[in-house]
């Protein structure tokens, strides 16, 4: 073979979690083999996501970035009009709106007369539709799934329920029971699924995404053997799904570092001055706000717990131009009275927060979590147990599977849900929220399990570790295919 270098086209899909990750995983893969080289293409948010959000703003960074053998383009973006089609019709027409542009790059560097072989695709969940660009080229495309072995299980088991089993997957999302899905070994209660699936044109997104991911090569999960044992036992054993990867914990360490901003140091001082494991820290993720009325039942509930917290309190987007919350010029607008006076001494209310510092500080002993699984590998990277309050997404089966399956949470809300198909959420009482957050700072018996899985997690990444091993397997796989 005259050229042993292979390249890989990454296509990560428009939102925070899934860029950074996919980073990761790219700086973790050309790290481990020095003839692999990567393009990232990069699908700029559609306008609904607000010019000055953080995804926006993470892209912008990403352009001026060099790093060794990993490069960035950024896909050009359709301007035609949003049509008045539902929400993830729309989403899956805007990210396959982006397959010229791809198709255009590929075979321009195909074209090249010294071109770098091209090893594969690897795409993401959301961006299965490229798989068909792939093939175009006889390109074999991988899947990065940037949630956990569950999720993939139960997802590829509700399309095998529809389509194997005729089974009416709406009607059953909307029951009140439970069922048995391969990858939990516990009944999975049907509040516990995404809205996604109560509804046709939900359902027909997660379908058509579960179909797309059986076409995939293999499929690489940001998970690890020892946390989602029986998951990943079940998916290698069903040879109708491709070969599955675990490579995590994938997390971004240093998110932030570098950029820290006075607001940042305000919070690390802040916490420097606290108790070892004394505070409750409460963060719902890039997407997640409340109204008034709930943020009030949480303040409510945090006093009366009588724990020291740090609260990232974010604004709800004020109209439908934009999705992304912003931070508060002032909180106590929407706080209780005297809120912020009363517990001057043992709390802190903020905007956004530098997370992945403040879950490493040792002052945190807790954290109430939206349970983006992000954020729950990063909570178990640093020991801090989590008190699930799912929001949106698949998050609701990642509270279920930490709280229930594997006792590494404690429970606020398993079911609360508050996104497109259901904006109207159920209010969470105070004493819901006093009686969860009492739990999470008391329960030793989940604080244990969860500083065992740290040790789990860490050992999983370095060499002799379950992760290390599957990426070294799919390094192979990967350079097989120019062979």
């Amino acid at each position: 073979m005259a050229n042993s270098i292979a390249e890989l086209i990454f296509i990560p899909a428009p939102g925070v979690g899934h860029i950074m990750s996919t980073i990761e995983i790219a700086k973790l893969l050309v790290t481990r083999d020095h003839q692999l080289t990567i393009t990232v293409l990069v699908i700029n948010p559609p306008p609904t996501f607000g010019s000055g959000s953080a995804i926006t703003t993470y892209i912008q960074s990403l352009a001026n970035t060099t790093m060794d053998r990993i490069s960035f383009i950024e896909l050009p973006q359709d301007k035609t009009p949003q049509d008045s089609k539902a929400p993830m019709a729309a989403f899956t027409d805007f990210i396959n709106s982006h397959c010229k542009h791809v198709r255009k790059i590929v075979a321009d560097k195909m074209s090249q007369p010294d071109s770098v072989q091209i090893a594969g695709f690897v795409v993401d969940m959301f961006c299965t539709g490229m798989i068909d660009v792939a093939n175009e080229f006889n390109v074999p495309t991988y899947v990065f799934f940037t949630s956990n072995a569950a999720f993939l299980g139960f997802k590829l088991y509700i399309q095998t329920l529809s389509d194997d089993k005729n089974q009416d997957v709406v009607e059953l999302s909307n029951s009140d029971s439970t069922i048995s899905v391969p990858s939990f070994v516990k009944p999975v209660p049907t509040k516990v699924f995404p809205t996604i699936c109560q509804s046709q044109e939900g359902l027909e997104f997660v379908l058509g995404s579960a179909r797309k991911l059986r076409e995939a090569k293999a499929i690489i999960v940001n998970t690890f053997l020892e946390l989602e044992t029986h998951a990943i036992d079940s998916l290698s054993k069903d040879n109708t799904i491709p070969m599955v990867y675990p490579v995590g914990p994938i997390l971004n360490l240093e998110a932030g570092a570098g950029k820290s901003s006075s607001d940042d140091d305000d919070i690390i001082t802040w916490l420097d001055t606290q108790p070892p494991s004394s505070v409750v820290f409460l963060c719902f993720g890039s997407m997640g706000s409340f109204d008034e009325v709930q943020v009030k039942e949480i303040a409510n509930g945090l006093e009366r717990s009588g724990h020291r917290f740090l609260w990232s309190l974010r604004r709800p987007p004020s109209d439908q131009t934009t999705r992304a919350p912003s931070d508060y010029e002032d909180p106590g607008t929407v706080l209780p009275e005297g809120f912020l006076e009363r517990t001057a001494g043992i709390g802190k209310v903020t905007g956004w927060v530098p997370q992945v510092a403040v879950l490493a500080h040792d002052a945190v002993g807790g954290f109430v979590s939206h349970c983006g699984w992000n954020s729950l590998l990063e909570s178990l990277w640093f020991g801090v147990p989590s008190a699930a309050w799912p929001i949106y997404a698949e998050q609701q089966i990642n509270a279920f599977e930490m709280v229930v399956e594997l006792g590494l949470a404690v429970e606020i809300k398993l079911d609360y849900k508050k996104d497109f198909f259901n904006p109207k959420a159920d209010k969470v009482t105070a004493e819901e929220i006093e009686s969860g957050v009492r739990r999470l700072m008391e329960d030793n018996k989940v604080r244990t399990k969860v500083k065992e899985m740290r040790e789990k997690s860490r050992a999983a990444v370095v060499e002799g570790g379950s992760s290390y091993a599957s990426v070294g397997r799919l390094i192979l796989d990967i350079k097989r295919n120019i062979l």
